[in-house]
């Protein structure tokens, strides 16, 4: 049970760590003091996660992953676009990520035990649904 633990944790990681690159790309492309400040607020609770699930891998006896993987390289390509097309696109590839990202966590949270589930359940899906809902009010303000 550990090892699937261990790879779940590591597939959530992957995925947060994706989420610090991307708001950290996007960032540079918010003009407007307040929507900045409410973006750094979803990027330090994503690099909250990444320690916090870092240190529970650890504590399994796990390997944490070092990258983003696969969804850092899609990341990079979302933000690419925003690059071009701006603030607005940067907002909406950040609130697309945060749907993803809180996909991940309902779909595959079962897929731990005991300790991890309680971590996943109580602690990281919450957060996810906090900086998905502050996303999806940005968003909004925008239109």
């Amino acid at each position: 049970m550990a090892n699937t633990d261990v790879e779940t944790l590591n597939s959530f990681l992957r995925g947060e760590i994706s989420a610090v690159e991307t708001y950290r790309q996007a960032i540079g492309h918010v003009s407007d003091d307040r929507i900045r400040g409410a973006i750094e607020d979803c990027l330090h609770d994503h690099e909250h996660r990444v320690e916090a699930l870092r240190e529970r891998i650890e504590k399994l006896g796990g390997t944490p992953a070092g990258g983003s993987g696969i969804w850092g390289t899609f990341a990079k390509l979302v933000q690419a676009g925003a690059d071009v097309l701006g603030e607005k696109t940067a907002i909406q590839a950040l609130e697309e990520g945060e749907d993803h990202g809180l996909a991940d966590y309902q779909r595959d949270m079962d897929k731990t035990h005991g300790e991890a589930r309680r971590f996943v359940r109580m602690e990281l899906l919450p957060a996810q649904k906090r900086t998905h809902e502050r996303m999806s009010r940005i968003k909004k303000t925008l239109h």
